[in-house]
């Protein structure tokens, strides 16, 4: 149980504290209510580019990182399709220097061009470095497209192509600040050796005079019903072929949710699931394969994803990808074998509490959900799943026509004659 006190300033932000008088630490969590989503179809990256430029000086600091470091903290941040997080931990002495360095950003940004230049090339490289010239990076380039026909999830965080990136211009950066990043579309969470009074404190000081913006209304497309099976192939120099077959799943905020996330567990959780012990173990197509959730707040997806063993064909390893799903949709699941997934979902929880910026991350995101109590009630909803409910969400989810299907292709080594004479 995660015991906390929340309140709302005048300019809207809601801020939470959960009180830790076991450590001398304390941690302060932003949470903005923005992510690749909220980005037009074409100026996308731009949530990311965000958490970049964040770190490159506000209005009254030129410099985020030394201030924090002298009083001996440490910060990052992570950029969603649902949402920028930042988070910092340092000594609970020196919160305050926290508290002024996360307000002076959302105050306003230094933006500078310099600024925005030298962060724009860092994104292009990373752009290039992880999702271009790494073996298999491009996946979800071209696996969210082929999923997503109309929903803005349809492109990674990173962004759609380079381009808009690098021709992104200091009028576009500021508009999407203006409409994001205000108190209103943000959630505040101070953890740590800190008390309540205290931290109604500082959040008044140094948040509350802070204009609230105006109202952002989220008005995005909904993604219609998948009514027929889509396929890609690619083919690109990577060591070993590899399979992905995205399908459509409720919202983060369904009641359905916790079902789904069930059963992708007992289907490519760990050695011991349904897909690794028939195609790994026994049937020796697969290198590896698993099942895990996107989890986004709006409808998701279930992948599953696996590198096939040197000279299996991909026909033949889809094939037997989809003999298991349509044997898991075909019969209940072993109680036992439910229970088995519930305990290892529970036990994720609770030694996820173990650590402090852990519980302040999820307070700032069962509050994005509607109530930052749902922290305490995960583990209630993930008992309540019972077998009835694993099967009507595996019938709901699991059908050949709701699954867009990767085929990932290694290209084919030259004949060695061949590659003698290129050389």
């Amino acid at each position: 149980m995660i015991q906390f006190e929340e309140f709302t300033l005048a300019n809207g932000l809601r801020c939470l504290v959960h009180e830790d008088h076991t450590t001398p630490m304390a941690v302060l969590n932003v949470m903005y209510d923005v992510g690749s989503r909220d980005e037009d179809a074409g100026h996308t990256g731009f949530a990311h580019l965000f958490e970049h430029l964040m770190f490159s000086g506000s209005v009254n600091i030129p410099s985020y990182d030394e201030p924090l470091q002298r009083v001996g903290g440490e910060n990052n941040a992570f950029t969603s399709s649902d949402v920028t997080n930042y988070y910092l931990s340092l000594p609970a002495a020196n919160l305050e220097t926290g508290f002024w360095l996360e307000s002076d950003r959302m105050l306003d940004l230094a933006f500078s061009e310099n600024g925005l230049e030298v962060q724009r090339k860092v994104v292009v490289e990373e752009f290039k470095q992880s999702y271009l010239n790494q073996p298999y990076g491009d996946v979800w380039l071209k696996l969210k497209p082929l999923a997503y026909q109309v929903h803005p999830y349809q492109w990674n965080t990173i962004g759609k192509e380079i381009s808009h990136i690098e021709n992104a211009v200091m009028d576009d950066v500021r508009s999407f600040f203006r409409q994001h990043y205000a108190p209103q579309n943000a959630i505040l969470v101070v953890a740590g050796a800190v008390s309540v009074t205290e931290a109604k404190q500082l959040a008044e000081k140094w948040f509350g005079s802070i204009s609230g913006g105006v109202p952002y209304r989220r008005q995005l497309p909904t993604e219609p019903a998948q009514t027929e099976a889509r396929r890609l192939e690619v083919t690109a120099d990577v060591p070993l072929p590899a399979l992905y077959k995205a399908y459509h799943m409720p919202a983060r905020r369904d009641p359905r949710y916790h079902a789904v996330d069930l059963l992708s567990d007992i289907l490519g959780r760990g050695k011991s699931s349904r897909l690794h012990q028939r195609l790994v173990k026994e049937q020796a197509l697969f290198n590896n394969i698993s099942a895990s959730l996107t989890g986004s707040l709006d409808a998701g997806l279930l992948v599953v994803s696996g590198k096939l063993n040197a000279g299996v064909d991909l026909a033949e390893a889809d094939a037997a990808v989809e003999a298991v799903v349509a044997e898991f949709v075909s019969a209940d699941v072993d109680s036992l074998e439910l229970a088995k997934v519930k305990n290892q979902a529970e036990a994720s929880l609770i030694f996820g509490e173990i650590d402090l910026l852990n519980r302040a991350l999820n307070l700032a995101y069962s509050k994005l959900l509607g109530d930052a109590n749902l922290v305490n009630q995960e583990s209630q909803l993930i008992q309540a799943v019972d077998v009835a409910a694993v099967r009507e969400a595996a019938q709901l989810v699991l059908r050949p026509e709701n699954c867009s299907t990767l085929y990932y292709q290694a290209e084919k080594a030259a004949p060695a004659e061949l590659a003698d004479v290129k050389a």
